[in-house]
């Protein structure tokens, strides 16, 4: 009879909601209880774990990392998926394994070379996969240079911040000026070269972008689950072009994943991120997490935040073939459940130690959590 398996996720995205739920409905049928912490008292992760509580602000590394240890050892927690404070949570997994708790993250060199985004492509062209071209800027003039290179060889160039996910700063270049055209409708990527250089100058600051060429769809996002042992148990591509999203299993978009994975040790779940550049796909970005939409690869057949909990326990699933690959789909917004109050959630009897004031759910919030998700 095996026990019980305690999971902490600490400050994620909204969308693992989907990956909490799959660990619940596991295909070994063995009983997870999920912890959570977070920065918003209303994130939906917060309403969807068995415990929560709100992370302080504020922390250094160092002190994040005193943090989480005590979590851990407060909470009994089994296996740690760190996404916020991920380099500095790796270089201590000897302290985290010392009170019982498994890190579900790379080892810290592999989170390093792949914290900036030039390190990561230098590093991935020595070992032969293919990156698009790219420059390092970090002044006005720099940036001019770049972009009139790029558009001398026929190309629309774009930028972003050489350390940062979830295309966070990321903004394609246009030469057209600034227009109410531009005001109407939705925001977009697009921003003016002239309006980029005068805040530039304007600031009087550097800056550290990546510049590169827009690169076509599709954009294929490799999910990998890979072992200690630097070997890939599973890879499956998800498609996206436009609206429409799919799966591969192509080794155009694999092969190269897999020579990341297994190459740089990405320890459990990662995400490797390639477009087209021309006729090839070449690199896109490598996130050393559990991707947003792992979730969606259910519709293969696998679940695989379960496998790669298993994995961290040292119970080796072995390679996963998916039986199937899904049917084209796309991604709609849903309603999911939040806290009566803007209070963590905690279990019944965690409550009167900790939250005694709280109020009882009304039975709007009680019909709500009953229905289907």
């Amino acid at each position: 009879m095996h026990s019980r398996v305690r999971v902490w996720l600490n400050r994620t995205y909204a969308e693992n909601v989907f990956f909490m739920d799959q660990l619940r409905r596991n295909p070994s049928d063995r009983a997870v209880e999920i912890h959570a912490t977070h920065g918003d008292a209303d994130s939906p992760v917060l309403a969807a774990a068995d415990t929560a509580e709100l992370e302080p602000e504020g922390l250094s590394p160092a002190a994040y990392v005193e943090f989480a240890l005590d979590q851990c050892q407060k909470r009994g927690i089994d296996v740690f998926v760190p996404r916020l404070q991920q380099a500095a949570i790796v270089a201590h997994r000897a302290e985290f394994a010392a009170i019982g708790t498994a890190l579900l993250a790379p080892p810290p060199q592999a989170v390093a070379v792949f914290h900036d985004k030039v390190i990561a492509y230098e590093a991935v062209q020595a070992v032969g996969v293919p990156v698009p071209p790219w420059w390092r800027v970090r002044t006005a003039d720099e940036l001019v240079a770049a972009v009139e290179e790029l558009e001398a060889d026929g190309h629309r160039a774009c930028f972003k911040p050489a350390s940062g996910a979830g295309g966070v700063g990321f903004r394609v270049v246009t030469r057209e000026p600034f227009s109410l055209a531009q005001l109407n409708g939705f925001p977009s990527p697009y921003v003016s070269l002239d309006m980029v250089v005068e805040a530039l100058e304007r600031s009087g600051e550097q800056v550290d972008w990546l510049v590169m060429p827009r690169l076509e769809q599709p954009e294929v996002s490799v999910d990998t689950l890979t072992g200690p042992d630097n070997r890939v148990r599973l890879a499956i591509g998800r498609t996206k072009n436009g609206r429409r999203r799919g799966f591969t299993r192509h080794e155009q978009w694999l092969e190269p994943a897999r020579l990341v994975a297994e190459g740089f040790g990405l320890h459990y779940l990662s995400n490797i991120q390639f477009r087209m550049f021309g006729d090839r796909p070449v690199l896109m970005d490598v996130n050393t997490r559990p991707a947003g939409g792992l979730h969606q690869l259910s519709l293969c057949g696998v679940n695989v935040p379960w496998a790669a909990v298993q994995l961290a326990l040292g119970e080796d699933p072995g390679v996963i073939e998916p039986p199937f690959l899904g049917q084209d789909y796309t991604v709609v917004s849903g309603p999911r459940p939040l806290r009566p109050v803007s209070v963590p959630h905690q279990r019944v009897e965690e409550v009167a130690p900790l939250l005694p004031s709280v109020p009882s759910p009304s039975p709007a919030v009680e019909a709500a959590r009953a229905l289907p998700l």
